[in-house]
Order: C-alpha cells, then structure tokens, then sequence
C-alpha cells in the first residue's frame, strides 16, 4: 500500500443509479512493506531524482556532505516543510493558500513586538500561534461561505496582510529579541537535534496520523475527489474545508515563530515567495493540484529536494538571479507531471 493516497475523480458510471459513495477506508502502509511501497507512490517516484542530485551535488561541491553543512539544509527547510505538511490537505482537498508567507511574516512581526513591550514570551507566542489560525478561519469562512475561489481569496489576503506587515512595522525590522527562552525555539537544541528539526519532524507526525489514521483524512481527500459524492454521503464539507484553512494558518504561525526566533529579529520581508516554495514542495511530492491525491512522504521529499537545489547553488556560487530560474522550472515540471497524469486519470476513467 502506498503512502500516497488517490481516489478516483469521476462518480459511478455513466447510467448507473447508485448514489456516489464517498471514498474508502485507506490504511497506513505497513512497516514490513514499507520501502517497497514507497517506490510504488509519489514520493518513491521522485525519490530517485532526489538520491541522484544529492549524488552530484556530492561530488561538485566539497562541503556538501560535511555535518555542518547537512544540518543547515535542515535548518533551511525547516520553515517551508512546516507549512507543506500542512497545505498538503488543502491541496489534496482541492485548494490552494496563497497567503503563509504572508501569515508567516506577520504572525512573527506580532509576537516580536508583543515580547519588546514586556508582554510574556509564551503569551506572546501563543498569542502569535492564535492570530495564524485567526487567518485561516477568516480564509476558510471567505472561501466557504461566500464561495470565493480559494486561488483569489487567499491572494487577496496575501496582498493585505504583506501590506499590514509594512504598516505595522514602517518597513523597519524589530531587533532585539536576545531572550534566551525565546532563542530556544529558534536556535536550541535536545539531545543534539535543533528544536526547528525536531518540531518538524512533529508537524510531519502529527499531519500523518491525521492523513492516514483518522476519517479526517480521508474524508479531506473524499472532497478533492468528488465534492458532489462527498456531499450526498453526508461529509461535513464545510466543516473540514475551514479546518484545513485554519491548520494552514496555524502552521504559518509556527514556522513564523521558529523563522523570529532564529533570526533574533522579525524581518517585514521575511518568508517572501513561501507560498511559491510550498506549492512546489507539495507538488513535486504527488500531490495533484486537482485534489484527490496527496502523499506527506513525498512533500517532505518536495521541501528536502528544495532546500538541497538552493544550498547546491549557493556552494557552487550560482548567481542568485538564476536559483529562481532553477526554482521556477522544477516547479513547471512538477506542474506539467501533475497535468500529464490527471489526464492520463481521466482517459482511464
């Protein structure tokens, strides 16, 4: 069984009279299996791509197999695989959410000024944590209740909140953030593991469980499939789509705070393109921009291979103009895959 979840796109067929039944119970892949599942799925289909721009990137460029040098790529991926484990459902769902770089840079802009007026650091994080998932709810009424198409809603936001942040900050950033609880988030450690690493390993976690163990997940994928279907067999779709709205928005909020406190300083610009970065990492991993399909394995996959094209780059001295370029095609590509199997799906069908 595969990692990556699909159901099918079209209802029952053409002249029957059954009502479209909702998609099926799906389980986790075992443990025994698992590895060869995996080359089955998504992410084992770009996991070869992976392995062998790790390869070449090894023998180019000296430093890239150092230890320092492995842990900064997971420091870098960190804050867009935070937000991907998270847009995972709501692009498997069918949406999209522009607005996280955005909710990322104003989450962290909120808690830093908070914590510079003497507000207590953990208030002013959870305060931080709330007012992402306050974005999401917004996004999801707004999609949801007045119908408006995810890719405008959540644009609109963007653009809004990208203005708040220069609002609220004057263009400024805020810089003494030197609290040694507060550098914990950002720049400790347990065990030798940075907390950045180890909270994303329970983003991943926790969004997998939710995936593949509960009808949650399901019933996510259920909707990206067949909304109708979903409809008539009774799934509360409006429920569940402000839900993925606000973990979305939740999720900014965290990687905004792991960004902050990495920084010792919240940044106007901060997370600038993270949307365009998580999009990317979600497709690349499998998951279809159609809905229907998703797969956590390959979107950690997605965001690892991000990070290792960007820290490739750097070490080779690329000029930066052209990482957008590299950047931008992997995700045309991505893109072009996601097109080439929907309509390989749809003649199926």
């Amino acid at each position: 069984m595969s990692d990556s979840k699909t159901y099918p796109q079209t209802p029952a067929a053409s002249g029957a009279s059954s009502v479209p039944q909702a998609a099926p119970a799906v389980r986790p892949p075992r443990a025994a299996g698992f590895l060869s599942s995996m080359f089955g799925s998504s992410a084992g289909r770009i996991l070869p791509v992976f392995v062998l721009i790790v390869a070449a990137l090894s023998l180019t460029a000296n430093d890239f197999l150092t230890v320092d040098n492995i842990t900064n790529v997971l420091r870098q991926m960190v804050f867009v695989s935070v937000i991907a484990f998270a847009a995972t459902f709501v692009i498997g769902m069918g949406g999209i959410d522009l607005s996280v770089g955005a909710t990322t840079a104003l989450t962290g802009l909120f808690m830093a000024d908070l914590m510079l007026q003497g507000v207590n650091i953990y208030l002013a994080v959870l305060a931080g944590l709330l007012l992402g998932g306050l974005i999401g709810l917004v996004n999801g009424l707004l999609i949801d209740r007045l119908g408006i198409s995810p890719f405008i809603c959540t644009l609109a936001a963007m653009i809004i909140l990208r203005g708040v942040v220069m609002v609220y900050s004057q263009g400024v950033p805020l810089t003494g953030l030197g609290f040694s609880e507060f550098q914990w988030f950002g720049q400790g450690s347990i065990a030798g593991v940075p907390v950045p690493v180890l909270a994303m390993v329970l983003v991943f976690a926790v969004c997998w469980y939710l995936l593949y163990r509960t009808k949650y997940g399901r019933y996510v994928l259920s909707i990206g499939s067949n909304r109708e279907a979903a409809r008539l067999v009774g799934i509360g779709i409006s429920r569940i789509q402000v839900s993925v709205y606000v973990m979305t928005g939740f999720a900014a909020a965290l990687a905004g705070l792991l960004l902050t406190s990495r920084l010792e300083a919240a940044m106007p610009e901060a997370a600038t393109n993270y949307e365009l970065d998580v999009i990317a990492a979600v497709v690349i991993g499998g998951t279809s921009l159609n809905g229907g399909k998703a797969s956590l394995a390959g979107t950690a996959i997605g965001a690892a291979l991000m990070a290792v094209v960007r820290n490739g780059l750097n070490l080779l001295n690329v000029n930066t103009f052209w990482h957008q370029v590299v950047i931008g095609s992997i995700i045309l590509v991505a893109v072009s895959f996601d097109a080439l199997s929907a309509r390989r799906r749809a003649k199926a069908s």
